[in-house]
């Protein structure tokens, strides 16, 4: 557990580094846009060469594929009727107006930042269960490589929306500190949550990943273009690939 709380406070002060990264850069969005496409490819592979294969050993590839598939649709629907299921990876807003204030903005985004953290920390824990050994490490990658291009969208919109500072890396603090949140609970319920319901909720999360990288890559070429959003991701995906080769060679 030690080691859990561990990595998530590592991750959250990667975010919040990413964040302040993200204040600094917010005139020159062309730097923080190159990692976005890159990452979302990167999300993709490992949900589908690394975790899928992992879960399809233990539950088979029919209940796997169907968790993942569930989880995708799960977001599909949300991010289309409800509201942006990451707002700071992959939104309306463009980075070129960011010296214009974004007049009720900060809230929405915030919860929105909150609730995604949340699950974030919660899949994570999850994945550290006994007996879900393989899983671990392609889920602290997958959450890793997200959360630096999230926390630099975070700093570029907030400091849009809030004007100073210290409040965006308050508010950029107070959304990602939801991820603590979010894997204390998941540990708290693990004594409660049978072998079968972790598997289905761990497919689930890697439908998630797909989605989150697929949408990421997709908001990216609406903008600005085959080239520039799909080689990146591609060459993310066939690092994901490569690296599962790598640790499953150690």
């Amino acid at each position: 557990m030690t080691s859990l709380y561990a990595i998530l406070i590592g991750l959250f002060l990667l975010t919040l580094a990413g964040a302040f990264a993200g204040m600094r850069l917010a005139e020159i969005p062309s730097v923080s846009r190159r990692i976005l496409p890159f990452s979302g490819g990167l999300l993709v592979g490992i949900a589908l060469f690394w975790i899928l294969p992992e879960i399809a050993e233990r539950d088979g590839w029919l209940g796997a594929c169907a968790g993942l598939i569930a989880g995708f649709s799960l977001l599909f629907l949300i991010d289309r009727y409800l509201y942006p299921v990451c707002p700071t990876c992959s939104h309306t807003h463009h980075h070129e107006d960011c010296s214009r204030s974004l007049h009720g903005f900060a809230a929405p985004l915030l919860i929105a930042s909150g609730l995604h953290s949340f699950f974030d920390g919660w899949s994570l824990a999850v994945s550290q269960q006994k007996g879900f050994e393989g899983l671990k490490v392609a889920f602290l990658v997958g959450i890793g490589v997200h959360k630096l291009p999230e926390g630099l969208a975070l700093g570029a919109l907030l400091i849009a929306a809030l004007g100073t500072e210290w409040r965006a890396m308050l508010g950029a603090a107070a959304s990602q500190a939801m991820m603590l949140a979010g894997g204390g609970v998941a540990m708290l319920l693990a004594d409660r949550l049978a072998p079968q319901w972790t598997v289905a909720f761990l497919s689930v999360a890697a439908g998630a990943f797909v989605y989150l990288g697929y949408h990421a890559v997709d908001s990216e070429y609406q903008q600005r273009g085959f080239r520039t959003a799909w080689m990146p991701a591609l060459t993310g995906a066939m690092g994901a690939a490569i690296l599962r080769a790598v640790v499953s060679g150690v």
